[in-house]
């Protein structure tokens, strides 16, 4: 493959190298001849689909794979790690998307874990609370987050923080971030920004992996594309575009990130009727969802968007108001009752709530299935005939139908979750966040599918963080605000005009 940097000088010697990293699984080449540098002070961005190879280079990194070939060099000396804890206190130190943090523990117990401070035979307590002060003093979160708080009182953001609290205990000169900012709220990533900025300012070397193109041109200095287990580029970031990274990344021009809208006479009746529906953390919902149509839900974090999603499927019910589908009054009270009413919901949290890691692709397909009969139920030959060609539609890259799904990519994930709902062939499909944390060219098929999924008929609600996405996407926009719909807005409109409703001010349209 080829390289291409923009040839500007750097102003010292790389903290780390990766050099001519190779790692085969069985029947996969993971990674081919790969190699990386980082300097102090620098962000450097890894970019790549679901399956580039990204994370299995990280994990070579930090110990947790050993590489079949190359060489990993830090601080200007050869290392092979054995154990992250080796990388850990060699001064490199990831945070995964997922992290590794006991709830019922302290933050000051969990960022001196197995190494805390003794006297006289004992744990010193005032010691640890006293270097974790500091610790998040250095992040300027002391005044919010204290040593003794308990981790399942902190926001998802507040527990990054103290993943990187212990990251600089280990007095890391290396700090890898995978996919930091996907649970975070758009004021929770400005926190964490100013907080990388400060680690750059102390010449720490960041590591980021990230599919939002928008934040890797607003943090990073550098980016590395991967494809295919093998490097394409490495270009300084000021001399490169968002289009030229998806065209390095998917080895195809992008013209445009989003199919087409729909048309107003391919827009049917309404499917499901929700009048005056509410429940504890809802109020006031009124909305149609017609066949035919993606209707776009937008808000700030907590404004509704997903306890919308959940009362409709009968999750978190509504417990007044009323609703009805093809007009006819029904009661969903429960998920079955739900998916007996032909909806379906692509739940937020794929792996803890939309899958079954540990079973089979098959399985994980078959599942809302076996809800409808019965989950002790017979599946016949042709389910599972249709289970192979919606594995195909949908383009799972897997090993086969009998590989567990938690070997898989988050965006291959994510796409046995649409399978499986596929499988029933439902009317209403409602998407929570369905492209976080996987990769452009990923969402492109998934955007592909739900639009296709809209002209067949279906009816779509699609919730989703991340403006564009909602915007390129809703042949109508619902902005949530409060627990109820602030506004109304027809496809195509600016952010600004969504930002307005979602923070309480008036738009004309």
């Amino acid at each position: 493959m080829t390289d291409t940097t923009s040839g500007q000088p750097k102003p010292s010697q790389p903290v780390l190298v990766m050099r001519g990293i190779t790692k085969r699984f069985p029947g996969v080449l993971a990674l081919n001849d790969v190699s990386l540098e980082c300097y102090a002070g620098e962000v450097h961005a890894i970019v790549g689909e679901n399956g580039a190879g990204k994370s299995t280079l990280m994990k070579i990194l930090v110990g947790a794979y050993q590489p079949d070939s190359g060489e990993i060099v830090l601080n200007g000396r050869p290392v092979h790690f054995r154990h992250p804890r080796e990388a850990q206190s060699s001064s490199l130190s990831i945070i995964y998307q997922e992290f590794n943090l006991l709830p019922d523990r302290t933050v000051a117990q969990n960022i001196f874990m197995g190494r805390e401070p003794v006297r006289r035979g004992l744990i010193d307590n005032r010691a640890m609370v006293e270097r974790t002060q500091e610790l998040l003093a250095q992040l300027k979160a002391d005044h919010y987050i204290r040593p003794n708080m308990l981790i399942r009182q902190l926001s998802v953001a507040q527990q990054q923080i103290v993943e990187i609290a212990k990251s600089l205990s280990f007095e890391a000169r290396v700090l890898v971030m995978d996919e930091p900012t996907a649970a975070l709220s758009p004021s929770e990533i400005e926190i964490l920004f100013r907080i990388v900025e400060d680690l750059k300012k102390r010449g720490i070397a960041l590591v980021y992996i990230s599919h939002r193109f928008n934040e890797i041109f607003q943090i990073a200095d550098r980016v590395t594309v991967l494809k295919d287990g093998e490097r394409v580029a490495t270009r300084d970031i000021n001399d490169v575009t968002a289009s030229g990274l998806v065209h390095l990344m998917v080895g195809r021009e992008l013209s445009q990130y989003y199919p087409p809208y729909a048309k107003s006479e391919d827009i049917g009746a309404p499917f499901v009727t929700i009048q005056n529906g509410g429940n504890a953390r809802l109020h006031n919902i009124n909305l149609e969802l017609r066949r035919g149509e993606v209707v776009g839900v937008a808000g700030l974090q907590g404004s509704g968007r997903t306890e919308l999603a959940r009362a409709i499927f009968g999750a978190e019910p509504f417990t007044s108001g009323t609703i009805t589908i093809n007009g006819k009054t029904v009661r969903i009270d429960r998920p079955r009752s739900a998916i007996q009413s032909n909806i379906g919901l692509l739940t937020e949290d794929r792996k803890q709530e939309g899958l079954a890691l540990k079973q089979s692709v098959r399985d994980n397909v078959l599942l809302a299935q076996r809800a409808l009969r019965g989950i002790f139920s017979r599946v016949t030959r042709k389910a599972h005939e249709d289970a192979s060609q919606l594995v195909e539609r949908v383009d799972v890259r897997s090993a086969g139908l009998d590989q567990q799904v938690q070997y898989l990519s988050g965006g291959n994930q994510q796409k046995v979750v649409l399978a499986k709902w596929l499988a029933t062939d439902v009317d209403l499909l409602i998407f929570d966040e369905p492209t976080r944390g996987i990769d452009v060219n990923a969402k492109s098929n998934i955007h592909e599918i739900i639009r296709q999924l809209a002209q067949a008929g279906k009816a779509v609600l699609m919730i989703s963080s991340e403006l564009p996405e909602v915007i390129g996407m809703g042949d109508r926009i619902l902005v949530m605000r409060d627990g109820t719909i602030a506004g109304e807005l027809p496809k195509g409109p600016e952010e600004t005009e969504i930002m307005l409703l979602a923070t309480g001010e008036q738009v004309s349209i």
